[in-house]
């Protein structure tokens, strides 16, 4: 059986929970979407179509961790993988294979 409030206090700590909970629930989704959209271009090894994917992932996971959505660990730890995998594709076809 569901909380049913008794106060007038509890039932508007009620409705604003729902509200956060839906707003964190989006976020959260968005974030996960635009770091895994991110990875699959990663994977493809097209730099040029890789880095604003990269870019639009970096801002959603700040966003998200601004707001405390995610903490901002998870927000730079994510961050950090992406670059540095687009980093490490940019540098790849310029080496020589010896």
């Amino acid at each position: 059986m569901p909380h049913v409030p008794v106060h007038p206090s509890a039932e508007k700590r009620q409705r604003q929970n729902v509200k956060r909970r839906e707003r964190n629930r989006a976020f959260k989704s968005r974030f996960r979407t635009a770091v895994t959209t991110a990875q699959e271009t990663l994977a493809k090894g097209n730099p040029e179509q890789a880095s604003p994917a990269v870019s639009a992932a970096v801002k959603v996971a700040y966003s998200a961790a601004s707001r405390g959505v995610i903490h901002k660990n998870k927000a730079a730890r994510q961050v950090s993988r992406l670059a540095r995998r687009l980093s490490g594709l940019r540098q790849s076809p310029a080496q020589p294979t010896a």
